[in-house]
């Protein structure tokens, strides 16, 4: 799944959409854009415009000037295109060889010529109206200390479960979490009403610079410890090995000796 950097990159490129007159929709791929019929969104957006692009965590939408949202989720490795700009553009998203007509799953048509396409070669994407956000929490990237403190450490779970669970703040995929708790030198298998006050503060800062960095370097697969998480890895900050296992049932990598 993409995950929060990449979904705000794609919401940067969804940008250049916006305050354009909607000529046409091709919403004819029915699984993608399920539990629509052919013609539906179609029909709620020609003659309007897209006037803001939001995002919560890894969840985007476009407000509209026809009055219901349109959700759109990359799904394992879509890309939001408008009239040649591409995000987020990193190796997952890569697409060998000639792009085929086909792998645009949803189009947009604006009257100056202009177009807006989900690309999608897996076809694992996401197009609907009105998307339900309300299960959410709040967005990773903008949670306070204080929310962060009595969100994350509450309960038992793992720290990195709970990371993970985006009812508690909406972004974190397993990736930038490995990257996250390995900045801040936390065991992923900790348990999160354990954590000090101050551990569970360095854990925010920590995500919050990981984000940024991530975002301003084009992806989760930029963070630091990431080349790393494979068999017979050291640790690129103290050269101890990198241990493997598994934690809120996603597959999970940590420093033998900083992360104890």
């Amino acid at each position: 799944m993409p995950e929060l950097p990449e979904v705000e990159l794609a919401r940067t490129v969804l940008c250049d959409a916006l305050h354009r007159e909607i000529a046409s929709v091709d919403d004819n791929d029915d699984w993608v854009c399920r539990p629509h019929p052919p013609g539906q969104i179609a029909a709620a957006l020609v003659g309007g415009e897209l006037t803001a692009a939001h995002r919560r965590g890894k969840t985007m939408w476009c407000e509209t000037s026809t009055g219901p949202h349109l959700g759109i989720h990359l799904g394992m490795g879509g890309q939001i295109i408008v009239d040649g700009r591409v995000g987020p553009t990193g190796p997952e998203h890569r697409a060998p060889g000639p792009r085929k007509p086909e792998w645009d799953r949803f189009t947009v048509r604006f009257a100056d010529g202009g177009r807006l396409t989900l690309f999608d070669k897996r076809r694992l994407g996401r197009v609907r109206l009105d998307p339900d956000i309300d299960a959410l929490g709040p967005d990773a990237a903008t949670i306070t200390r204080e929310e962060f403190r009595t969100r994350v450490r509450r309960g038992h779970a793992a720290v990195k479960a709970r990371l993970l669970d985006q009812t508690v703040l909406a972004g974190v995929g397993n990736l930038l979490a490995d990257e996250t708790l390995w900045q801040a030198s936390i065991s992923p298998s900790r348990p999160a009403d354990e954590l000090r006050p101050a551990e569970v503060d360095r854990l925010h800062d920590c995500l919050e610079a990981s984000l940024k960095a991530a975002v301003a370097h084009g992806g989760v697969h930029t963070g630091e410890v990431i080349p790393y998480r494979h068999a017979d890895a050291a640790c690129p900050r103290c050269g101890s090995p990198m241990r493997h296992g598994t934690v809120g049932g996603r597959s999970t990598w940590w420093c033998s000796t900083e992360q104890r």
